[in-house]
């Protein structure tokens, strides 16, 4: 309890609670009984940690026991760890806390905390006297620097290679200059001329953003791989994935023992009280297939969260109390005590190693100027700035501590801000000539992968026969005395017949045959998501339960021929830390196909977030590519508004693709899909669904890929695709953009009518409709990929079909779905044709709702779009 009285506030406003508790009266102890004396002898207690009791003073009277109970926690730390459920660990800390040692360094630790936080508060200086501008300083938390420089030292003491940081905007370029070493002329640079953009790379190679990784030495002479992940204003959106990347870091380097790589999360304290993201991550972080063996969580608290104090801003006392779930240590400490920060950093750095749980370091401290150093923050707190104007500077109370102590003269002091203003003064004269060094920041698992500017080869995604049957044998191949449910042995059974038989194969083997595939030719496949080992729908099965005794058994996993690691996760109840956690793997390497899985694509939304920020911008802001593939679940087949709709029209309002611009087409020069931001499509085949999937590693660039996935074609009799379309054989075996009309006995070119244009299931409803009604002269178009658009198909069918009426039929409401996004590519379409004739609607009206509640109003509309797509002959 001694943290609710500890002195943690350097400006001594924090209300602290009265805890009788912590009072000699409340247990009958008088002042008269205060120099009672307590041998160490008289309670000794087997397995008990004596922690303070144990030093070299066998006899202490009651006062200075509790003299030297509050040194050790009401100082300037306060420790909360008797939440933590093991005795062990709690003793561990005990250990370290309770002895004279306790939140001091050695006279050499004071020196180096010193230098490193005269060159982290002499950079905010420097950069306020140097630009007016926003730079959302550290100034008032600068001890943060010289304690995760100790992080870095003592981590790399106990193992650590590779530390990844995710942080958002408060005291990231001084985390940048002072942590990571970004070069100085870099950040001034971006100061005078603005940041790079993608049309400056004059290399096409893919690029860490700028000054995010850098392999440091420590003062031990250890060598550590740190990086710094883009984040954006999205408070606290950063920390999955930085959990995802670290994951991937720590399966390439086949740590089992997640101790060669440590992820740290610098926060705020209003953001880490208030953004949900932050319990979600905290929960995955101790699942089994999510967990990256703790994670330093670094809070600088400025007791204020914009203009909100936080008696508004969380319940609590703390902004921590997310960490006690998971039975994290926390450290509240003094910002002011550079001294003790530096020490508890260096704690945490042993914590984790030790335990590979996460540990809370809670600096309290204060922002010096407002949100921004543009802000007036006595609008809203003037008392709080009152005294913040007139308070010292860390820098100053410590270097006042180490003059008293003989460690420092205060002439040593004015050497030190002169060398370090002396660096900022050449690093600013040389900003003119500066030049980025992209090598500096190059990813060697991205080498040779091409940016936007540069053309990429297309490639065939078909496979070997050899490839095909090795696969196809795995995924029916069950070992014997594994009892499967009847259901799906018979299933299996199946299966297997049809792929003996050579008959054309369903969704879930197509999918198969893509992942394991991939496997065989060397690369990692992983896939997470709610209920993605069964699949939502029963069709997946990718990983195997025996109704006997409850084994698991992965039949990718199985081959022989495999070259890597089939990942398959279910995830706990979230689609935001889900989907971030599996961004930052896909951030790590290109070779791999990363994929997340909605369980219904309606509920993609709850990670809208991350989409915005990491997925759909992420290679335009930091340059940055990513090759993550997210699978939707989208349908209409009345199950009502939560479970039809995956929001398509979202998705494409996010490309960036213009819509005025027919780009060049010819196959020699293509490269639409590089220079867009994502791709979105809607797969009708398990074929090209295949292809769509190997698409993703066989290609000389990465993008995020957005695949809306069906419902009821999973086992739809006509949604096969033949064993032919999955081989090399041909010329052409890769993802169709567009298909063409399949029926051969369709009027001849001239004659026809009506040509529908349309994507996804409502395909299939118009087909067999067609058939019933014996309609010969209306074709039906799939496009396969709508973003970015297939012009040129388009273009020919356009053509191919010079006297029909061009209609363009959805499920969706007219609101929703493809329709806007169709509409105006069509419209530049026929412009660039010099074509007259325009695209008309057929689907359901806009509605506020994706879809109807009811079965039967459901039935009425299908027949109502199919009577309007398909009318009779005049």
């Amino acid at each position: 309890m001694g943290h609710n009285k500890a002195n943690i506030d350097p400006l001594g406003l924090m209300a602290r609670p009265d805890v009788p508790a912590m009072k000699p009266e409340s247990y009958g102890i008088s002042e008269a009984q205060m120099n009672t004396q307590i041998k160490q002898e008289d309670i000794q207690v087997q397995s008990v940690t004596l922690g303070f009791l144990s030093s070299d003073k066998p006899v202490m009277t009651v006062r200075e026991v509790i003299e030297a109970l509050e040194r050790i926690y009401c100082g300037t730390v306060g420790v909360e760890y008797m939440h933590i459920q093991s005795r062990t660990k709690c003793n561990w800390i005990r250990e370290r806390i309770e002895n004279k040692n306790s939140y001091k360094l050695n006279n050499e630790e004071k020196l180096v905390t010193y230098d490193r936080l005269a060159w982290a508060t002499l950079f905010e200086q420097y950069l306020g006297k140097k630009f007016q501008d926003k730079r959302f300083g550290c100034d008032g938390g600068e001890a943060v620097i010289p304690g995760l420089k100790f992080l870095i030292d003592e981590s790399a003491e106990h193992g650590v290679q590779d530390m990844v940081f995710g942080m958002a905007h408060r005291g990231r370029l001084n985390v940048l200059a002072n942590v990571l070493r970004k070069p100085l002329e870099g950040i001034f640079h971006e100061f005078s001329w603005g940041t790079m953009t993608i049309d400056d790379i004059a290399s096409g190679d893919v690029k860490y953003h700028l000054g995010t990784s850098y392999d440091r030495p420590t003062r031990q002479g250890k060598m550590v791989h740190l990086s710094l992940v883009g984040n954006p204003s999205h408070l606290e959106t950063v920390n999955p994935v930085v959990e995802g990347k670290v994951a991937a870091k720590q399966f390439y380097k086949n740590d089992t023992t997640n101790s060669s790589v440590m992820p740290v999360l610098i926060h705020g304290d209003a953001s880490f009280a208030g953004q949900g993201v932050v319990y979600e991550t905290v929960t995955m972080s101790q699942l089994p297939k999510f967990k990256t063996g703790g994670t330093v969580h670094v809070i600088i608290n400025n007791q204020i969260g914009f203009t909100t104090d936080p008696v508004d801003s969380r319940p609590t006392q703390y902004c921590t109390e997310v960490m006690k779930s998971v039975g994290a240590p926390i450290f509240h400490v003094n910002g002011d005590d550079a001294e003790a920060v530096s020490w508890v950093f260096k704690l945490a750095a042993e914590w984790r190693q030790k335990w590979h749980d996460d540990v809370v370091i809670d600096i309290v401290c204060y922002r010096r100027y407002g949100h921004n150093e543009v802000d007036q923050p006595k609008y809203t707190q003037p008392l709080l700035y009152s005294k913040i104007e007139k308070h010292p500077t860390t820098l100053d109370i410590f270097g006042h501590q180490l003059v008293q102590e003989g460690l420092l003269t205060n002439e040593r002091i004015k050497e030190i801000s002169k060398t370090v203003f002396a660096r900022f003064d050449q690093a600013f004269a040389d900003v003119k000539d500066y030049k980025p060094k992209f090598s500096d920041w190059l990813s060697s698992k991205w080498e040779g992968f091409k940016g936007p500017a540069q053309l990429a080869r297309i490639r065939n995604t078909g496979i070997p026969k050899s490839t095909f049957d090795a696969v196809a044998k795995a995924i029916v191949d069950i070992p014997d005395g594994f009892t499967l449910h009847p259901n799906l042995k018979r299933t299996i059974e199946q299966k297997k017949i049809a792929l003996e038989r050579g008959e054309p194969l369903d969704w879930a083997t197509g999918e198969a045959l893509a992942f394991g595939s991939l496997l065989v030719e060397g690369f990692h496949v992983r896939l997470s998501g709610q209920d993605v080992e069964r699949g939502t729908f029963s069709h997946r099965h990718a990983v195997l339960h025996d109704q006997k005794t409850g084994e698991k058994f992965c039949p990718l996993n199985s081959m022989a021929e495999k070259k890597n690691v089939f990942s398959i996760s279910n995830t706990f109840l979230s689609e935001y830390a889900a989907l971030g956690f599996e961004t930052g793997f896909s951030l790590e390497t290109p070779n791999a196909l990363v994929m997340w899985e909605a369980q219904f694509g309606d509920f993609v939304n709850g990670a809208q977030i991350m989409l915005d920020q990491y997925i759909s911008s992420g290679e335009q802001k930091w340059l940055r590519q990513s090759g993550i593939t997210i699978l939707l679940p989208h349908g209409y087949e009345g199950m009502g508004p939560e479970h039809s709709s995956a929001r398509m029209e979202r998705f494409l309002q996010m490309c960036d693709q213009d819509l005025d611009t027919v780009p060049n087409m010819d196959i020699s020069v293509r490269n639409q899909i590089q220079r867009t931001n994502w791709q979105i499509v809607n797969c009708t085949t398990p074929a090209n669904y295949f292809h769509v999937l190997r698409r993703q590693i066989h290609r000389e660039f990465r993008k995020p890929l957005v695949i809306f996935t069906p419902k009821s074609l999973l086992r739809h009799p006509l949604a096969k695709s033949p064993q032919v379309a999955f081989d090399d054989s041909g010329d052409d075996t890769r993802f169709i953009r567009l298909f063409y009309e399949v029926d051969k006995d369709m009027a001849p070119d001239n004659k026809i009518r009506r040509v529908i244009f349309c994507t996804g299931k409502v395909y299939y409803d118009l087909y067999e409709e067609r058939v019933k009604r014996g309609i010969k002269d209306i074709p039906i178009l799939r496009i396969e990929q709508l973003a970015p658009f297939p012009f040129d198909h388009v273009m020919r069918e356009l053509t191919r079909y010079p006297n029909a009426e061009v209609i363009w039929c959805q499920e969706e409401p007219k609101n929703m779905g493809a329709w806007t996004f169709i509409y105006f590519n069509f419209k530049t379409t026929f412009k660039h044709i010099n074509d007259t004739r325009q695209l008309k609607y057929v689907g359901r009206p806009p509605s506020a709702s994706p879809a109807t509640g009811s079965s039967k109003h459901h039935q009425k509309e299908v027949e109502k779009l199919l009577s309007e797509a398909l009318p009779p002959s005049s």
